[in-house]
């Protein structure tokens, strides 16, 4: 896979289809890799007339590792961000935009639907924002503005998510990966086991970043809230979230639908927070109309 330089970082990408269709931007969310958008997904989207392009948010994957910012000491930044401060941490959500802003630059992509889940959606909220005459559409999933009256995750789901690996022998952080799917992906989309457990093995092999994923740990959690600026966001906008979704709960699709103007909502039973084959499946159904309908 070929890497290009984006806002002075190196971030490796993959495209699929003709370079010459419309544009599409997966976003991954938090500690996710490129190769977490299934490629028979992408495939999908492609073979209906888009340039679809995966890539990697810095610090994970193949992209580039900020190490010289150091290990952000999360107990500190949260307390902080409790008390309502602003504390330092290495980058930005809106710094990832720039990064996204930037791949498009060096692809030579003048506008693009940008489809985001989680901390991914975050970043295509931002671009929305910041970058609307990029954008042809956005497409927000499992994903929130970040406002303070939304429900948190669930014990469950906070309680797997402060765990840690074993060690950090594959196999233990495999394991890991495997319990956490276990409480926070979809039940009525579960993953074959064999697969996932083949799946997490190869993100481990490919890229194992603690420090990384802590970093955008601590952009998403000083994340500035976007419930201001959604209100003004004009690119024609898909929220799809899970009902089933125990990390990001339901009503933060609901809020992030009811913030942008014109926004349609999909609830999708049996959804939780993965990005299982069979979601992906019934996910391409919902966004191929979407971005079908609003292609320059």
């Amino acid at each position: 896979m070929p890497n290009v330089i984006c806002n002075g970082l190196a971030i490796e990408y993959e495209g699929f289809g003709s370079t010459s269709d419309p544009a599409v931007i997966l976003i991954a969310g938090l500690g996710f890799q490129l190769i977490d958008w299934p490629a028979a997904f992408c495939q999908k989207i492609a073979s209906a007339g888009f340039y679809v392009v995966r890539f990697d948010n810095r610090d994970i994957g193949l992209s580039q590792k900020l190490e010289e910012k150091g290990v952000p000491d999360l107990p500190e930044i949260l307390e902080g961000v409790r008390k309502g401060a602003n504390p330092q941490i290495p980058y930005h959500l809106t710094d990832m935009a720039v990064d996204v802003a930037g791949l498009l630059d060096a692809l030579s992509i003048p506008k693009a639907h940008i489809v985001g889940m989680s901390m991914g959606g975050m970043i295509a909220q931002l671009m929305a924002i910041f970058y609307a005459d990029r954008v042809l559409s956005l497409t927000s999933i499992m994903s929130s503005s970040g406002a303070k009256y939304l429900p948190p995750p669930t014990a469950a789901a906070n309680t797997v998510l402060m765990k840690a690996p074993a060690s950090q022998d594959l196999e233990d952080v495999v394991a890991f990966g495997l319990e956490v799917n276990d409480v926070i992906g979809s039940p009525g989309f579960r993953w074959d086991r064999a697969a996932l457990t083949d799946h997490i093995r190869a993100c481990v092999q490919r890229c194992y970043c603690p420090s990384g994923y802590l970093r955008q740990y601590t952009a998403v959690q000083v994340s500035n809230r976007r419930t201001e600026e959604l209100a003004g966001v004009t690119a024609p906008t898909l929220v799809i979230h899970g009902k089933d979704d125990l990390l990001v709960p339901h009503e933060a699709g609901e809020d992030t639908a009811r913030l942008i103007p014109g926004a349609r909502l999909e609830l999708v039973a049996g959804m939780g927070h993965d990005l299982s084959p069979d979601l992906c499946e019934h996910l391409s159904g919902l966004i191929l109309p979407h971005i079908q309908k609003f292609t320059a």
